[in-house]
Order: C-alpha cells, then sequence, then structure tokens
C-alpha cells in the first residue's frame, strides 16, 4: 500500500469550516512558487545549504541526569529514521524536506503509522494547504486529489515564521520574494548586457572596400576569396590588390566590473545567509563557523523540535524521548580543538563518555550511560563534589593567576547555579589558556559552552569581563 492509497481512505468533509485568523485572515494558502529557482546564484545557494544538512544523522535518544542523552533502540523509530521510507534514503529524505523548506518556507511530512507502530515517513508536496477549525488541513495535490489530515499527527517544519499564524512566509503562505526578485532581474540585466557586449566584440571587425562597381553576384565571390585568404594566412600579413581596401572597426566595448557583478551576487547570496566562500567550497573555520550559526544551526534545532513534538506523546515526551539531528560532519572546531578541550573535559572528569562522542559529532551509545570519562589521576568521589574552586595550579605565571581567580569568581555570579568541582576546573583551564591568548575568543566562547555548559550569552559576557579585567591592568591578551 503506498501513500495514496492511504490519503484514499482519508474522508472529505466539505461541510467543515474554514479556521479563522485572529486578524480576520482565512488559512488558506497555495503553496510551490518556484520563480525564484530559475537564477543560478539562488540555485547554489540553496543547494550549498541542502548539502551540509544531507550530513545530519536523526537519532531518537532520551535525555538521563542533568545533561547526558543515550539512544533508545527500543522503539521503532530509529528504525524508519535510518530508513524513511521504500523510495528514499536518509539523505535523500532529509535533502527534500530541506528543498522544499528553502523553496517554500514550509515543509511537511506525513508519519504512517501502524497502531502505536511509526513505519514510515513521506514528505508531502500540496499545491494548496487549508487550515479547517476541526484540526485538520486540507491538502490539495498536483494530480487533483484532495485529502483531509489531522494536523496534530504531521510534521511541520517553518522557515521564516512571522506574520502568518500557521505558516512560514508572509500573509499568504509563500516566499516573500520581492526584494530578492528585483535584485536577480538586476542581474539578469547585468549578464544579458554582458552577453551582447560579447557578441558586438566578435561580429563585424572591418569593412573591405572595392574601389570600383560590382554587381551583388562578383561581391559575394570577392569577399569569399577574402575570408579564403584569411584562414590561410599565417605571416600575419594580409596582400590584396589595389582595387580593394582593408578598413578595421575599432570598436571600444566596455564589459562589465568584476566588482559590479561581485557585489550583486553578494547581495543575492545574503538573503539564504550564504557566503561566496561557502558557494566556493573554500571557506575557512571562521566562515564556516558563521554560517553554521546563523543558517544551518537555527534550522537543525527547527528540525529537532518539529520531529520530536510529532513522533511522541505527551507521556513520552514526559519521559525525555527527543529527536536530534546530529551535525556529525558540521562542527566547526579544528580536531585539534576539540581534542584540547577533550583533555580538559577528561582531566577533570567534569563530562560523561557519550557527552565526548557527541562533541565530534558521534551518535551516543547506549552501553556508555552514565559513564565518566576522566583520567586515571582522577578519582570518581572528587570529581562528583560541589564546591569551591579547587587549589590547583596552573601553568600561567603569578601575575595573571588573580585575573583567572577572578573571572572564575565572576563566572559563579553570571551562572546563577552552583557550579559542580569538574565545571569549575574546566573553567579554570579555559580562562587561564585564554589569558595566555592559547585560544582566541570565538576557541574559548565554544570551549565554554560545551566545556562548562554555558550558554552562548553566558560564556560572551565571561570573557568580555576577563578583557575587561585586563584592560583595566594595562593587559593585552589580542
Amino acid at each position: 500500500m503506498g501513500l495514496l492509497d492511504l490519503f484514499k481512505k482519508k474522508k472529505i468533509d466539505n461541510q467543515v469550516n474554514i479556521a479563522s485568523y485572529l486578524d480576520g485572515y482565512y488559512p488558506s494558502y497555495s503553496q510551490f512558487g518556484n520563480n525564484i529557482y530559475a537564477s543560478d546564484v539562488v540555485q547554489q545557494a540553496i543547494y550549498s545549504i541542502v548539502t551540509e544538512l544531507k550530513k545530519l544523522d536523526p537519532t531518537h535518544v532520551r535525555k538521563v541526569g542533568v545533561s547526558e542523552y543515550t539512544p533508545v533502540n527500543t522503539y521503532n523509530i530509529q528504525n524508519v529514521l535510518d530508513n524513511p521510507n521504500p523510495l528514499m534514503t536518509t539523505g535523500d529524505f532529509i535533502e527534500k524536506i530541506i528543498w522544499n523548506l528553502m523553496l517554500n518556507y514550509n515543509s511537511f511530512i506525513y508519519p504512517v503509522w501502524n497502531g502505536n507502530n511509526l513505519e514510515a515517513l513521506y514528505p508531502l508536496q500540496p499545491t494548496q494547504v487549508t487550515f479547517l477549525d476541526n484540526g485538520f488541513v486540507r491538502m490539495q495535490f498536483a494530480n487533483g486529489g484532495r485529502y483531509d489530515l489531522p494536523y496534530e499527527d504531521l510534521i511541520h517544519i517553518r522557515y521564516k515564521y512571522s506574520v502568518s499564524e500557521f505558516m512560514g512566509g508572509n500573509v499568504n503562505g509563500q516566499p516573500d520574494n520581492k526584494a530578492l526578485l528585483e535584485t536577480l532581474k538586476i542581474n539578469d540585466t547585468l549578464l544579458k548586457g554582458l552577453a551582447k557586449s560579447l557578441n558586438i566584440q566578435t561580429s563585424v571587425n572591418g569593412i573591405v572596400k572595392y574601389k570600383t562597381m560590382i554587381n551583388n553576384d562578383e561581391q559575394l565571390k570577392r569577399i569569399q576569396e577574402f575570408e579564403s585568404k584569411l584562414k590561410s594566412n599565417e605571416s600575419g600579413f594580409l596582400p590584396v590588390d589595389i582595387s580593394t581596401e582593408f578598413v578595421p572597426i575599432n570598436k571600444q566595448v566596455q564589459l562589465l566590473d568584476n566588482t559590479v557583478l561581485e557585489f550583486i551576487d553578494k547581495k543575492i547570496l545574503r538573503t539564504f545567509g550564504c557566503s561566496i566562500a561557502i558557494i566556493n567550497g573554500d571557506y575557512d573555520k571562521e566562515q564556516y563557523e558563521a554560517f553554521y550559526q546563523k543558517t544551518l544551526e537555527p534550522i537543525i534545532k527547527s528540525l529537532n523540535q518539529a520531529f520530536t513534538k510529532a513522533l511522541f506523546t505527551k507521556r513520552e515526551l514526559g519521559f525525555n524521548n527527543k529527536i536530534i539531528f546530529y551535525a556529525k560532519e558540521l562542527i566547526f572546531m579544528t580536531n585539534q580543538e576539540k581534542l584540547s578541550l577533550a583533555d580538559l573535559l577528561v582531566d577533570s572528569g567534569s563530562c560523561y563518555k557519550n557527552e565526548l562522542r557527541t562533541m565530534f559529532g558521534l551518535k551516543p551509545l547506549a552501553e556508555l550511560e552514565g559513564q565518566l570519562a576522566e583520567s586515571s589521576n582522577k578519582t570518581n568521589a572528587e570529581n562528583n563534589k560541589v564546591g569551591d574552586t579547587p587549589t590547583g595550579n596552573t601553568d600561567i605565571a603569578k601575575e595573571d593567576e588573580a585575573v583567572v581567580d577572578d573571572v572564575v569568581e565572576e563566572t559563579k555570579d553570571i551562572v546563577k547555579e552552583p557550579l559542580m568541582v569538574g565545571q569549575i576546573q574546566a573553567l579554570q583551564e579555559i580562562v587561564a589558556g585564554y589569558q595566555e591568548g592559547k585560544y582566541n575568543y570565538n576557541q574559548a566562547k565554544n570551549m565554554l559552552m560545551i566545556g562548562v555548559g554555558l550558554s552562548e550569552e553566558e560564556a560572551k559576557k565571561v570573557l568580555d569581563y576577563q578583557d575587561d579585567v585586563n584592560d583595566e591592568g594595562g593587559n593585552d591578551n589580542e
């Protein structure tokens, strides 16, 4: 039985009223406008986003303890995530839903259930979506089919969710491409103008003047003879008799400046949060980090939340079941930076083995649940205490120790929550490394977020405070 066979069983109740907006609009949307897709720059930008997100590894996990996640294999959900439907691999499935999302600002997935067992996940491409007041969504498809589907069963991912109450995009549930289309028209005009300039350069190069009266047939014959001489000429000199004169045309064709075309390309790419370096694949770590945080990470978070909300009951959510799309290949820290951070965490015994795996983008393992990652010279008792900052020595100069201690104490006020000994030790090491110049600002921020568990805002406050302390003391960490 295919997806359409399942849909045919859905009864259409034409008497059901359409749900109403709070502002009076009717939630009926025409989907799948793709007039911007004709642009090669748009295709390249979306393709760059899609190919990166295609690397995600969706996993059914359950949260245990404060921060550790363990994979769940007792449900059949993971089997479907690994093999969504008979037509698609996981990579195909992710690619399809992201293309739908980027082109339409909405992506719908239909989960097929057999009782309590999930059997398949199908991306949907409706041409019309209408929200009904009975909790159903009426979808019209390109083949003429029309089906009422329970909205709570659908996975609905929205992009640029703003003015519409139900859909991503504008009030009509579509991408607002007006400004982008104006830029694309300019780009198209420039490219056509460039093509015309090249045609002019290669069209008429000169005039052959014959100093006598000749008829059309004789003129054609002489032109053919002249062209034959051009083709057979090897010396660069063209002999002509006294009756023939060649007059070259001096063409002053002004081609477009590269900076103009590059400016237009950048303007288009900014719409999708994608840089030219990402398109070309010659980006550095900082450029990819910006791309990940600005463009990819918000989409990944939406995927996590939308799949979790639709695939679990309230009771299952109460037991901390989640779907997480792990970014195995998208981690922007270098291997050396991740290894340095892992050494700090292991030495302080401040993380679990599964946390180390997820740091490197790997899925957690059930057999590692609850196991601390610690070095042989650390004891479990010490690592599980809650208390004040340990008196361990650091390798930094004495004059910098006061700065590190000051920053650690300030961090306790910023976080507003008790820090475990392992967290404080990791905090000390990271702050000391930043003080010595081993880590730059972004590296230290990422390590504080992953190694100590601070939020991005908290990590920035800690480092900004440390910079202020150093500025007051006349030090320079740049």
